[in-house]
């Protein structure tokens, strides 16, 4: 499997401590959150020369761009047709600096909205995008999260989209803590689309998540690592730790952790 980690492990690092921190600790690529203000320097306002050098640099350090993360949300009414024009921004982005995979949301919608109508909103939307990122050889990847969380919603969006540029982004823990879906189930369900993987543990409490170091909490990936073998999956599990530990304590206890458990399914 190949591993990369979110910038949000690492916002005040620049992209060449980025780079060298994944290689430190033995992941194959990194995942910058755009439009966060990290340190990375990756924004669509970044310039053509900049986008340049940063192709250059990353091709240089061995370590892959693996996904950028956005804040695009499309199944809001409110604000779709705002975030379809920023989409089409950082399709070019993601283009200009060769990572495959864009994340978006489909997000929340307003309660006078139903969900088959935000379903429809979120179709139409991917669809008109689709095309542009196919040009630009960019897969857009909705994830499992916000009203997205079950993989049955999600399914029925990429079943009427039907496009190779659009996938899911499979956050693993999203189904489970709310849709209350198995991981087998969830990935029976989503496999026809899986692009990318988010991966991270903890524990619910009283209207929150707490982080815990994979393995601890409940989320079961041993059981998304058997999944994924049997599709010999070939894209990025990436870690997602927000405002959590120090990135030197669990960047590379995390990617110890998965290697384990690939070893275990090996034995």
């Amino acid at each position: 499997m190949k591993y990369s980690f979110m910038s949000f492990s690492t916002p005040a690092l620049s992209l060449s401590e980025i780079l060298a921190t994944a290689r430190l600790y033995g992941y194959d690529g990194i995942e910058p959150r755009i439009d966060s203000q990290h340190a990375h320097g990756i924004e669509v306002t970044t310039t053509a020369d900049q986008r340049c050098r940063i192709v250059e640099q990353v091709s240089v350090s061995g370590i892959e761009l693996a996904c950028l993360a956005s804040s695009i949300v499309l199944a809001n009414p409110e604000k779709n047709d705002q975030m379809r024009q920023q989409a089409h921004e950082r399709i070019d982005l993601a283009g200009d600096l060769k990572v495959p995979i864009i994340r978006l949301f489909g997000g929340c919608f307003p309660e006078d909205f139903s969900r088959q109508q935000a379903s429809e909103l979120l179709v139409q939307s991917l669809r008109q995008l689709a095309d542009h990122a196919a040009e630009r050889q960019v897969c857009l990847c909705l994830e499992t999260h916000d009203a997205w969380c079950n993989p049955e919603d999600v399914a029925v969006v990429m079943r009427q989209v039907n496009h190779p540029a659009v996938g899911v982004n499979w956050d693993i823990m999203h189904p489970v803590r709310i849709a209350k879906f198995t991981i087998e189930k969830s990935f029976e369900i989503l496999k026809p689309w899986i692009r990318h993987l988010h991966i991270h543990d903890g524990i619910s409490t009283v209207n929150k998540l707490q982080f815990v170091s994979i393995g601890q909490g409940e989320i079961d990936h041993w059981a998304a690592l058997q999944c994924l073998r049997t599709i010999n999956y070939p894209d990025y599990l990436s870690g997602e730790w927000i405002n959590w530990e120090n990135y030197q304590t669990h960047l590379p206890r995390e990617i110890k952790i998965m290697r384990q458990l690939e070893q275990q399914l090996d034995d």
